[in-house]
């Protein structure tokens, strides 16, 4: 983990997310649903100041509404034939920080929150047990519980054990660009310990679950700082994905029992984390997806830019990924 500075950090932060997915048909499109997830969430922790997302060419019908995990979703249909498709999400948030004063040795063991979450019949129903439960890109493994209980012991509190379960994930396994893509395994990522993002976060992800512990997948972005004396660059940045795990009576009111923790980073997420949406895994929060009719070969663009506001920027090339 990163040493920390001894200057005091600023509690909040206003950023500006622009993300642009570019798709380019080798023939029409004759028609096509789509579902976008690109609305940041807004709530204690978050405030959504602006958001605007456009969509070209322009749709026969929009709509939005919130999925059953409190996510914004729209809707759009197109009808007439096309052979690109732009869809641009421009947001402005203030993050606040969640976790000052988070004391990780505190708070209910992992054998306690375990309890709450067992079925017991004639029960209350606890919301949260909706994550215990494996998830389509998430299976319940063996293999996974049994790395997971060196950390998640019984009798340790629950905050300090996925903490240490977070530092283990990320000194174990290597982030490797290009080395996985959705489709792949997560039992697959464990034997070969490499990944991305949204590897680690599903690994974590079926750690916890495995373990009988309910946790959510967080999509999002984060703020990357260019090298001292240079400029941030536009279209720099890309998605990201971390995890959350339920923990009650945590303590801190903006963090409304969850804890986000990003095994890539191997940090708990500050002020620099944007979130999006949550969900079981990442099919409940896939930022763009749909069916088309039609189209052939497509070659997909994606372009995220993440930056303070009010910070300069310099323009760079686009990044094209053959699909």
């Amino acid at each position: 983990m990163s040493e920390l500075s001894s200057e005091p950090l600023p509690d909040s932060a206003r950023l500006s997310v622009e993300h642009e997915t570019l798709y380019e048909y080798s023939r029409p499109v004759d028609q096509a649903q789509h579902i976008a997830c690109l609305r940041p969430l807004s709530d204690a922790g978050q405030q959504l100041e602006v958001f605007d997302m456009s969509v070209s060419p322009t749709p026969s019908q929009h709509s939005t509404r919130r999925d059953s995990h409190g996510n914004s979703r729209a809707y759009f249909a197109l009808h007439a034939a096309h052979k690109t498709l732009r869809v641009t999400a421009r947001s402005q948030v203030t993050v606040t920080a969640r976790y000052e004063g988070l004391e990780p040795d505190q708070g209910p063991t992992c054998g306690e929150v375990r309890a709450l979450l067992a079925y017991r019949a004639k029960a209350p129903f606890q919301p949260a047990s909706e994550f215990v439960y494996a998830s389509p890109y998430v299976p319940c493994l063996t293999a996974l519980r049994e790395y997971a209980e060196i950390s998640l012991k019984d009798d340790r509190p629950l905050a300090e054990a996925a903490i240490e379960l977070m530092n283990r994930i990320h000194e174990d396994f290597d982030y490797a660009p290009a080395s996985t893509d959705i489709s792949t395994p997560i039992l697959d990522v464990f034997l070969q310990r490499k990944g991305v993002c949204q590897d680690f976060a599903h690994l974590m992800l079926g750690c916890l679950r495995a373990c009988g512990l309910a946790a959510r997948y967080v999509s999002g972005y984060l703020l990357t700082r260019p090298p001292p004396g240079q400029q941030p660059l536009v279209g720099a940045d890309a998605s990201h994905a971390w995890c959350s795990v339920w923990i009650p009576g945590l303590g801190l009111e903006r963090a409304q029992d969850w804890l986000d923790l990003d095994p890539t980073n191997d940090c708990v997420p500050g002020i620099h984390h944007v979130r999006v949406a949550h969900g079981r895994d990442f099919g409940d929060v896939t930022p763009l997806r749909g069916v088309i009719r039609g189209g052939g070969r497509h070659t997909l663009l994606v372009r995220v830019t993440t930056r303070l506001l009010d910070e300069p920027v310099r323009q760079n090339p686009a990044r094209t990924t053959a699909a």
